[in-house]
Formats: structure tokens, sequence, C-alpha cells
């Protein structure tokens, strides 16, 4: 495959400024964004999005997901597309940048292959995969996972916001369904770019996350029953305190996590305490667990091991306990080709680098099990995300779309 000069580099000054202006849609209250999946402002983002991706000369492909598929040509007819995108929908109370960097250098890529008249022998496809924050719809990634055949359409389509309403008829209500069977595309390679949502790179002073896995993650739910009395009146042995013992987990699972580092992760997020009242021992706890590695074979112990322990715990506060697994995903291991594209091009640019382990899902995550697929990252402050407070540097933005730039082109092939 031919590898673009070293002379090449996106307008980084286009692709600021279109960030810029994609975040005016659905401002925050502190900054950053509201722009949940299938309501009004997401609809109003991808008409921003389709309006440049026409003036970029693209063909829009829309699949029955909402997925949105931006094309330009190859010179191969026969060669498969090199897919290149992330997601535009964001948290409630989400930053500008979580996802619509990733969507946004993958049409600067193409504004720049045009203004420099470059063609590429395979088609490249800008993509916007819907609801990849699951903040609305559960569970994240879904568009996604539907394409890579993890999730059913119809299971899909019947999902529900907490007002009731199914993302079939949401994704119908704001125009954005379309014809094309989910899944039918073939890609030649798949390349995300993303903020780090971590603080290693900053902290590090390095310029480019080459991502080589991602972390496997598994969401416990956890019920513990105890019994509901006096605060004032209830003798210390005779309590069956479920909220002790919620305590006692958090603490189990931080130090189980803790056994497996450098890249294990673990901590109760979800939390809910029964009756919730100032004088009353709690009788009722529940709560969730997120464990997370990129090595299986550690996920399954650290599973084993909570069990265990939740199990010892409760025996000795006389509590009883349920536990549900309501989410699982395995690691993932990103292509080594496109790995290695992600890293010359990083070295090519003279940009420092460094091999990461995305410790957040992402699209590519799912993407990976139907094409050859990789990741970069560039640095974001404080590694703070989902958060209105999310901010990066134009040249942190600019250093990492440079090296999607040659990575996809690259993969894609410039045509003499």
């Amino acid at each position: 495959m031919a590898a673009p000069g070293e002379n090449l580099r996106i307008n980084s000054e286009r692709l600021w400024d279109s960030l810029m202006e994609m975040a005016k849609i659905g401002p925050g209250i502190a900054g950053g964004n509201n722009r949940q999946t299938l309501t009004d402002e997401d609809g109003e983002g991808r008409k921003l999005f389709e309006t440049w991706c026409k003036a970029a000369g693209l063909e829009m492909g829309l699949d029955q997901m909402g997925t949105m598929f931006a094309r330009r040509e190859g010179t191969d007819p026969d060669a498969l597309p090199v897919y290149v995108g992330s997601h535009l929908d964001t948290q409630p109370t989400g930053g500008k940048y979580d996802g619509v960097l990733g969507v946004l250098a993958g049409l600067e890529i193409v504004r720049s292959l045009n203004d420099l008249d470059i063609k590429t022998r395979h088609p490249i496809v800008v993509t916007n995969w819907t609801n990849e924050e699951g903040t609305r719809f559960a569970p994240a990634m879904l568009a996604s996972g539907v394409f890579a055949g993890v999730h059913e359409q119809d299971w899909a389509y019947e999902r529900k916001d907490k007002a009731g309403k199914s993302f079939g008829d949401e994704l119908a209500r704001i125009g954005w369904k379309g014809e094309e069977e989910v899944g039918a595309r073939k890609m030649h390679a798949f390349f995300e770019l993303h903020i780090e949502q971590g603080p290693i790179l900053e902290d590090e002073g390095i310029d480019i996350g080459v991502v080589t896995h991602g972390q496997g993650l598994k969401w416990l739910q956890v019920t513990l029953t105890g019994k509901e009395s006096h605060t004032g009146s209830t003798p210390m042995p005779k309590r069956r305190n479920a909220g002790l013992g919620m305590a006692r987990v958090t603490e189990l699972v931080h130090e189980i996590a803790m056994d497996y580092q450098p890249d294990a992760v673990g901590a109760i997020g979800h939390m809910e305490v029964y009756p919730n009242s100032r004088n009353i021992i709690a009788g009722r706890t529940v709560f969730t667990v997120d464990i997370r590695s990129p090595e299986k074979e550690v996920l399954d112990a650290m599973d084993g091991r909570i069990r265990e322990g939740i199990e010892t715990i409760c025996e000795a506060l006389d509590i009883s306990f349920e536990i549900e697994q309501v989410g699982h995903f395995d690691p993932v291991t990103f292509d080594p080709g496109c790995v290695k594209a992600v890293r010359d091009a990083a070295e090519r640019l003279g940009y420092s680098h460094r091999n990461l382990v995305s410790g957040a899902g992402h699209d590519a995550c799912w993407i990976n099990r139907v094409a050859p697929t990789a990741m970069v990252m560039c640095p974001c402050v404080d590694g703070l995300s989902h958060n209105e407070a999310e901010e990066i540097y134009p040249e942190w933005a600019s250093a990492g779309a440079d090296v999607l730039f040659h990575a996809v082109v690259e993969t894609a092939g410039i045509v003499e």
C-alpha cells in the first residue's frame, strides 16, 4: 500500500471550526452539550453533518438503525470501502468532543483529500453511528451492536427511554430511519478517533494513543436484603444492615481491582438504599458493580472473587443477596495491521505515542467483530469526559486527525 508523504496534513482550523459549529446544536447549561440520541437536537446535528457531507461531494446512505454513511468513491469499483467515524450523540451533560471529534475528523479527511485532489483506490465512508452513548436508550453502542450482529434489530427498536418512548418510534419521528438493511455493508477496515477519556496521555505528555485493546466489561446488579429497624433502639449485634453490606462490597470491589493492576478497574456505580430514612437501618440495597479488564481470564477471576466475597460478607451480617449480570462484553484485541497503520502514521508525522487500552466502550469494539479495526486517541484535559467541562486543545485534535488521515489514506491506497 502506498503511504502518504509527511507533508500531508488536515486543515486544522477547519476541523476546529466544525467542532465549534456542531457544539452550537444542543448546548448544555455549563458549556458542553445535551444532544441525546433521537432527540430534535440529534436530528438537527445530523442535518448539519449531512449538509457538510453533500458539500464535500459525498453520497449519503442511511440504514434502518439511523446510522449515516457518507461515501467518497474510490477508483476501484470492486474495492471494499475504508470506514472512519464515531458518533454525534452526547450524554445529557456531555462535552463537545466525545464522539463528535471522530465523525468530524473523518469528514475533514475527505475535505482535505478533495483540496489536494488525491484519489484513493478504496472508497472512504464517513460514519455516524446511532446511539453510541446509550444514555437515553440502553444499552450503549446500540446501532453498531445491531450492525455487528450482537443485538437483534427488533429488540433494539423496543428499547424505551424513561418516558416510555421506544427507540424505533423516536427514530421514525425525527426522520432518520433509513431503508438500508443493517449490517449489509462490507468493510475493508474501520478506524475511529476518540478523546482518551482518561488522564494517561496528558499526564505523560504523549501526543497519540495507539489503542491495541479494549477492556472487557461485566456489570453485576446486586440486591442485599436485611431488616429495617430503628437506628437508635436496635442493639448493634441484632442488626441486619444491608447498608453496611453494600459498604463492605464497595471496599471488596476496590481491593480486588487493585490486585489486578495495572489495567483492571472496578467500582460501585448506581446505588439505591431502602427506605432511605435517616433513622432507619437500611433493609435493602440495590447497586451495580462495574468491573473491566483487557484480559478475559482476569475479568472472570474478578467476577468469581466478587461473588464469593459477597456471599462471605452476607453470611457474616445475616443478610441475603441476589446477583444478576446485567451487562457484558469480552475484551477486544484490535487488528494488528490497522494498529500498525496508526503507529506508523504517528511515527511518520513525528508525534510521540504509546500503546493504550481503551477503558470505555466504543463503536469500534463491536465493528472489530466484522472488520479489521483500530482506534486513535488524543489527550483530554484532566482526563475528564462525560462532563460539560470536557476539553481538548486544537493542537491535540489536529494531531489525532493527522494520524487518522494517514492511517485511513494508507489503508485506502493513494492512486498516483
